[in-house]
């Protein structure tokens, strides 16, 4: 009896860490099942038609994929890096607005920005109007204009949308660097220049490849921009030969060229950073003093930050706002306000569903005694750098199946139909949203998690609580703001997906996303105008939050 007795606690902490370490596995599955479709589909085609792409459709594919990664990265490389050292160190007008304004761009879906542009500079648009006005010009033959319709314009449009995550990256290594270091440069017969490219950016490279590795993601993961100006790239290759030529396999094998091009850029990412490491020996870091510039050099400064800002943010919410309140009663559409709830609903739902799945296998994985669970981890990062047309192909077909399998096996057992639970509903979306940005509070949470010392979780045993009680008692109120943010930053981001949304939504089922592109596609600015504004609007928290957090740093110095 009394063995019986003291073996009781030993068992059942062994069932408790089994639980944790099993739900973290499970976890981890879930998020990597979609990528590991993806690529089981891709080397087991129904039907390989992989010689006909390559001798077709995928060198152009493939050609204008690198072409856009390369002009958006060179873009955003050269504002972003550019505007983050003037910021830094010069004062010059408007500077300590601009620091922030530059951000905004961030809040805009790059789809509702070539929206914009589009409206703006077509033939019917106000600046070619003004133009023949002006001159006297009867039609389009009187006179030269850019093609709108190009890929120098879907980079331009990426460029003005993407550069954000470059400046916030390069600003802050270059805040972190200090000021002996240029004045030493200086000293040994170095001008502005020869510092800046000799000591300055160097000590920078590592943050701003890490934001050039994004901004390349993002660029080849766009689906909207892209096939809004008629930009074949691997994206919309995708939606074409799925959609169009019914074939998933063909889908599925473009999508694993889309997976070796993000970890190739993750890989290189990673391998730039581990060469490029940079330690400063003083204990004391001297802050940067901005230069102050005057005349002409100031107004140069400032139109270098402002240009940005005006392109990326104002020119195109102005358009969509004078589209959105120029006839309101378009306020007034059912289907606007329908397509909002679903857009709350599912965001929220996967905030929710990641929030503590993360939650979950962050703490499972402190607590597990096995060795799996924390190897496993870091992998549920990569669906945050898979565009979001790749997660659906891996979501909707083993999803199918499975839904298919359900549905025979009840009606063949208790002779009803119950449909497609998983695909015939919104179900698939939001695990889709899930997969996609689990990184978001997977890394957010660890980190805070990281920060609490291991003597809290002995304190809280002592005092008799277990594993579960010690995580809702102890850790979750000391990572509370941590979780609330990586919530707001999952919410915002489901809101702005697109590609995903498209493929995975049931029937007559739309978001405001997905009811910007319908409206648009169908040359239906201001109807698409509302939902637009909307979604602009919820893409404008985090940009909040950001500039909350940059201002306590700054009082702080």
């Amino acid at each position: 009896m009394n063995t019986a007795i003291t073996s009781h606690p030993k068992a059942r902490k062994r069932r408790m860490v089994d639980l944790w370490s099993l739900g973290s596995l499970l976890i981890t599955a879930l998020v990597l099942l979609p990528l590991v479709a993806v690529v089981w589909i891709a080397f087991f085609p129904t039907e390989n038609i992989w010689a006909h792409l390559v001798s077709t459709t995928l060198p152009r594919y493939l050609g204008n994929s690198v072409a856009l990664m390369a002009m958006v990265g060179l873009g955003t490389g050269l504002i972003g890096t550019g505007a983050a050292w003037l910021v830094v160190t010069k004062r010059f007008p408007l500077r300590g607005v601009l620091q922030w304004l530059l951000l905004m761009p961030m809040a805009l879906p790059a789809y509702i920005s070539a929206y914009a542009l589009v409206e703006f500079l077509e033939y019917a648009g106000p600046v070619q109007t003004t133009l023949r006005g002006l001159f006297g010009w009867q039609d389009s033959r009187d006179y030269w204009f850019p093609e709108i319709r190009s890929i120098w314009m879907a980079a331009l449009v990426l460029i003005l949308s993407l550069y954000p995550y470059v400046y916030l990256l390069a600003r802050a290594a270059f805040r972190e660097q200090s000021a002996s270091m240029i004045e030493v440069s200086r000293a040994l017969g170095c001008g502005p220049w020869r510092s800046f490219f000799k000591v300055a950016l160097p000590m920078a490279r590592p943050a701003i490849v890490a934001g050039l590795a994004i901004v390349m993601m993002e660029a080849l993961n766009d689906f909207g921009t892209v096939d809004y100006f008629a930009v074949q790239t691997l994206t919309t290759g995708i939606f074409t030969v799925w959609l169009q030529g019914y074939n998933a396999g063909g889908a599925a094998q473009i999508a694993s060229l889309i997976l070796t091009f993000v970890l190739v850029l993750a890989v290189l990412e990673k391998y730039a950073r581990k060469r490029r490491r940079f330690h400063n020996l003083s204990a004391k870091v001297t802050p940067i003093t901005p230069e102050r510039l005057r005349g002409v050099r100031a107004m140069v400064a400032m139109l270098v930050c402002l240009l940005p800002f005006l392109g990326g943010f104002v020119l195109p919410v102005g358009v969509i706002s004078v589209l959105a309140f120029d006839h309101l009663g378009q306020w007034l559409d059912p289907k606007l306000w329908l397509a909002a709830r679903n857009t709350v609903l599912l965001g929220a739902g996967a905030a929710a569903l990641t929030v503590l799945g993360a939650l979950f296998m962050v703490y499972g994985v402190r607590n597990s005694k096995l060795a799996l669970p924390r190897i496993l981890m870091p992998f549920t990062a990569i669906g945050y750098a898979a565009p979001g047309a790749v997660l659906a192909i891996g979501i909707l077909i083993p999803f199918g199946v499975f839904d298919n399998w359900l549905a025979d096996t009840i009606e063949r057992w208790f002779g009803f139909d119950i449909g497609l639970l998983l695909t015939g509903s919104a179900a698939a979306v939001m695990f889709a949203y899930v997969v996609r940005f689990f990184a978001i509070p997977q890394g957010a949470i660890d980190s805070a998690l990281g920060r609490v010392t291991p003597s809290m979780d002995m304190a809280a045993r002592s005092l008799g609580r277990n594993s579960w009680q010690t995580l809702w008692e102890v850790h979750v109120p000391l990572i509370r703001g941590s979780v609330m943010v990586a919530a707001v930053l999952v919410f915002v981001d489901a809101v702005k997906e697109l590609p995903a949304t498209l493929i995975l939504r049931p029937f007559n089922f739309d978001t405001l996303a997905t009811q910007v592109y319908g409206q648009a596609s169908l040359e239906n600015l201001e109807q698409a105008a509302p939902a637009a504004l909307l979604v602009t609007m919820v893409g404008l928290l985090p940009v909040i939050l950001l500039v909350r957090v940059g201002n306590r740093q700054f009082r702080r110095q």
